[in-house]
């Protein structure tokens, strides 16, 4: 747990410092008091994959986010996967928490990723896409 909202983002910058698939960044950072805040944020890889991603962060809660949403899609935009805690999708287990998955119709139950988790299971995929694909 973060006693602080600057404490949240300084751990949020040395994750996305540590993943060496990372090529480019764009990220903001809004405080809105010592516990709430905002982050969004592009996160580009070397295939030209790009996570999008923002959480509407509150320490004061258990999970510490009151909204997040982790896009991750292919250089042509192709989804290959979101989370999110959007409310849509009553009686899954773990609501309102998801997994969308390719076309979005395939929906699965999820318990909430923090990024660090999100970043791995993309370099997880990376590393598992065949190296001389024809586009």
């Amino acid at each position: 747990m973060h006693a602080s909202i600057d404490g949240y983002f300084q751990a949020l910058q040395k994750v996305i410092a540590a993943a060496t698939s990372i090529t480019t960044s764009n990220i903001a950072f809004e405080k809105r008091n010592v516990y709430i805040g905002f982050v969004r944020g592009d996160l580009y890889f070397a295939d030209g994959s790009l996570l999008h991603f923002r959480e509407l962060i509150d320490l004061r809660r258990v999970d510490g986010r009151s909204m997040y949403a982790y896009h991750y899609q292919r250089a042509d935009q192709s989804l290959i996967f979101r989370y999110d805690n959007t409310r849509h999708f009553f009686g899954l287990p773990f609501f309102p928490h998801h997994k969308h998955v390719g076309d979005e119709t395939t929906v699965i139950p999820q318990r909430p990723p923090t990024l660090a988790a999100v970043i791995a299971e993309i370099e997880t995929w990376l590393a598992n896409q065949p190296l001389d694909q024809d586009e």
